[in-house]
C-alpha cells in the first residue's frame, strides 16, 4: 500500500493546505509520496522533501501542468494511479477541480471532505451540512480522497528527509491537451492573512447592510491581524467578492478566533466555521441561531459595537 498526495504550490513554497493532506495521508500507515507539478516545482522540491512524513517527492516540471489545470492534471493522476493505493488532495478549489476528473478517468468513486481515517478503506465524512457524519467503506482498488483541512493538523515543515525524483517524459503519460487554455488569473491582493489559514477571522453578514460598511470590519481585522470573511447572504447581495464566502458552498475555516458580525447563523454558514476554537457573535437579534454555537455573544447594534471594540483594541 502506498499513498500519493498531490501538492499545491506557487513555484516558491508549498501551500499550507498541502501540509494538512500529508498528515491525513500518514494516518493510512503507508509510505507517502508527494507530487509536485508545473513550473517551479523543481524549486520547491528541496523544501518539500523536508516535510515530516513524506518518503518521496516526485517532480513533474513540464509546461502542460502549469497552473494546475484539471484537464492536464487528471490524465497524469490516472496514469500514475496504478502505482498507488490512495490518491489524496486537500478539499480546496485546486483539489475539488482535479479529483472528479481523475475519478471519472479511473472509474472509481471519489470520497469527498474526509474528516477522519478509520482504516485503509473506511473513512468519515460530513453530510447534511455537517449535521450528520457518514462512515463510508470503499472497495475500489484505488481510493481517491479529498481531505477537509480543518480536521487534520498540518505536518511539520522540517524533520523529513525524502528522496527527490524527477519524472521523465515517459513517466508522465498523456498530459498534453488542447481542449482548453490558461489565459490568465486575476487575483485580489491583500496584506491580510489568507482566509483558510488565518488564526483570526472576522466575518460579516446581511446585517452589514452594504459593502461600504465592511470597512468597519476591515478596521477591526487590521487591529487583530485577522482575515475578513462573509456569509453567503452578504456575498449574494454583492457586499463583498465571492472569495470572502465562508460556509458549505464557500470556504471551510477553523481559526483560533472567529468573530461573526451581523450573521444570523444559517446552517450553511455554520458548516463552514463551527470547528473554530472560539466563536464570538455580535447580533442585535437575541434569538439569532448563531448564539447557539457561540462561546461569547453580544446582543448589540454592530454599528455601535464594532467601532467601540476597534477603539478598545487600539488602546
Amino acid at each position: 500500500m502506498s499513498i500519493l498526495v498531490v501538492a499545491e504550490h506557487d513555484g516558491k513554497q508549498i501551500k499550507a493546505a498541502t501540509l494538512h493532506a500529508v498528515t491525513a495521508a500518514t494516518k493510512l500507515n503507508a509510505a507517502v509520496t508527494l507530487l509536485l507539478c508545473g513550473a517551479g516545482s523543481g524549486a520547491v522540491a528541496e523544501s518539500a522533501a523536508k516535510i515530516a512524513g513524506v518518503a518521496e517527492v516526485l517532480v513533474a516540471e513540464v509546461a502542460d501542468l502549469d497552473n494546475g489545470m484539471a484537464e492536464s492534471m487528471a490524465p497524469l493522476l490516472a496514469h500514475l494511479a496504478k502505482g498507488y493505493s490512495h490518491i489524496v488532495v486537500t478539499a480546496t478549489a485546486f483539489g475539488k477541480n482535479i479529483l472528479p476528473r481523475a475519478s471519472a478517468l479511473l472509474d472509481v468513486q471519489q470520497i469527498s471532505e474526509v474528516i477522519e481515517i478509520k482504516s485503509a478503506d473506511s473513512f468519515v465524512r460530513p453530510i447534511y451540512a455537517g449535521n450528520a457524519l457518514a462512515t463510508v467503506k470503499s472497495n475500489d482498488k484505488i481510493k481517491l480522497l479529498s481531505i477537509r483541512m480543518t480536521a487534520f493538523e498540518p505536518a511539520a515543515v522540517s524533520g523529513g528527509s525524502a528522496a527527490v525524483k524527477k519524472l521523465a517524459a515517459g513517466d508522465l503519460g498523456a498530459v498534453a491537451q488542447k481542449l482548453s487554455q490558461f489565459k490568465g488569473a486575476s487575483l485580489s491582493k491583500s496584506e491580510r492573512p489568507e482566509l483558510t489559514s488565518a488564526k483570526i477571522v472576522v466575518s460579516g453578514g446581511r446585517g452589514m447592510q452594504n459593502g461600504e460598511n465592511f470597512k468597519l470590519l476591515d478596521a477591526l481585522a487590521d487591529k487583530l491581524g485577522a482575515a475578513v470573511g462573509a456569509s453567503r447572504a452578504a456575498v449574494d447581495a454583492g457586499f463583498v467578492p465571492n472569495e470572502y464566502q465562508v460556509g458549505q458552498t464557500g470556504k471551510v475555516v477553523a481559526p483560533e478566533l472567529y468573530v461573526a458580525v451581523g450573521i444570523s447563523g444559517a446552517i450553511q454558514h455554520l458548516a463552514g466555521m463551527k470547528d473554530s476554537k472560539v466563536i464570538v457573535a455580535i447580533n442585535k437579534d437575541v434569538d439569532a441561531p448563531i448564539f447557539q454555537v457561540a462561546d461569547y455573544g453580544l446582543v448589540a447594534d454592530l454599528f455601535t459595537a464594532i467601532p467601540a471594540l476597534t477603539a478598545a483594541i487600539k488602546k
